[in-house]
């Protein structure tokens, strides 16, 4: 789940609590080119406010001349007590080119209209909770259902519901606090991570500036052993000490982690690799998941430049765009299909 994502269903319980009338919208197909991935949500209020997107702005503005102040075009037999509705967009090439849409780009939307605030609550409550969570709607009334799920996955649809799973969002755990870290958490949080810095060395943490991180001060192992690494995090080891780093990524190489990565030079790579087979048996299976040197050969040299590069190979990564590769080779990795 994107960070995007909890924003646009506290802002629709929000409305809904205030007894605002609103719509949610969310891309549950697409086909051939599109500007926004399947999962995409956007909630628009009677009043004109919106929150999120389901493409570049056209449909966008052709949803909201529907169903803000009870557009002209809203079925006033129904007003806002609607069953959901799937609509699509871009089935003509006049109609991609007049909602934006790429060429040959087509989106199918379901709209819910007026979702239960109680149920929106207790949505965001157990998201932020950090809970992984079913949400199932069914097409036909518009019954929301919550349901613990066992793991993440690509929203799906069918003649009778559309199921979403939702949360947690992505997180990323930084070993060794300094000015790369504050540098990374910084683009991370710009990009919706959750950030935890964690350093034992108290001198080290207390010289961070950078706010609205978590912070952590367990041995580097413990510390991802408490993360609880799943499909949706990361963990970069960037403390320069072997006997931080090197505790931190034997955990996190054993983890579902998409991205563990350890700065450093290709010759001290080539020692950390080596350290790990001869002394703690590391398959070299295991080994190919570390990303050492972390970032994408962008010719860096400062903490600025080289966070820049890890925060791109992160990115790449999670979109499976690319092999992540520090010589910056490009090719096709497979796509995580999380959101």
């Amino acid at each position: 789940m994107n960070h995007i994502d909890i924003t646009v269903l506290q802002q629709l319980q929000r409305w809904r609590a205030q007894g605002l009338h609103a719509v949610l919208a969310t891309v549950v197909r697409t086909w051939g080119s599109s500007p926004r991935p399947v999962g995409a949500m956007m909630a628009l209020c009677e009043n004109g406010q919106t929150v999120g997107s389901v493409s570049g702005g056209c449909i966008e503005d052709d949803l909201l001349q529907r169903y803000t102040h009870l557009g002209e075009q809203m079925d006033h037999a129904l007003g806002w007590a609607q069953p959901p509705q799937r609509v699509t967009y871009g089935v003509t090439a006049d109609e991609a080119h007049r909602f934006g849409l790429p060429c040959g780009g087509t989106l199918e939307l379901v709209l819910e209209f007026d979702p239960d605030a109680g149920a929106l609550e207790q949505l965001t409550s157990q998201l932020l909770g950090g809970a992984l969570v079913c949400r199932s709607v069914d097409l036909g009334t518009g019954q929301v259902t919550l349901t613990e799920a066992e793991a993440p996955q690509a929203p799906g649809i069918d003649t009778q519901a559309l199921h979403n799973v939702l949360g947690p969002g992505y997180r990323m755990l930084l070993i060794g606090a300094g000015t790369l870290s504050e540098y990374l958490a910084t683009m991370a949080i710009f990009n919706g991570f959750v950030v935890t810095i964690c350093d034992p060395r108290q001198e080290y943490m207390d010289s961070l500036q950078i706010q609205g991180v978590q912070r952590c001060a367990l041995m580097p192992d413990d510390a991802v052993t408490d993360f609880k690494p799943d499909l949706r995090s990361c963990v970069i080891a960037l403390s320069h000490d072997p006997k931080l780093d090197d505790l931190a990524l034997l955990e996190a190489l054993q983890s579902p982690a998409f991205y563990v990565g350890a700065i450093g030079s290709r010759r001290n790579a080539r020692s950390r690799r080596e350290r790990m087979q001869e002394h703690f048996d590391v398959a070299p299976e295991t080994l190919a998941r570390l990303h050492s040197p972390a970032g994408l050969s962008i010719g860096s040299k400062t903490p600025a430049e080289i966070a820049v590069s890890i925060m791109a190979q992160v990115i790449a990564r999670k979109n499976g765009n690319v092999t992540g590769l520090p010589e910056g080779q490009v090719g096709q990795a497979a796509p995580l299909d999380l959101r």
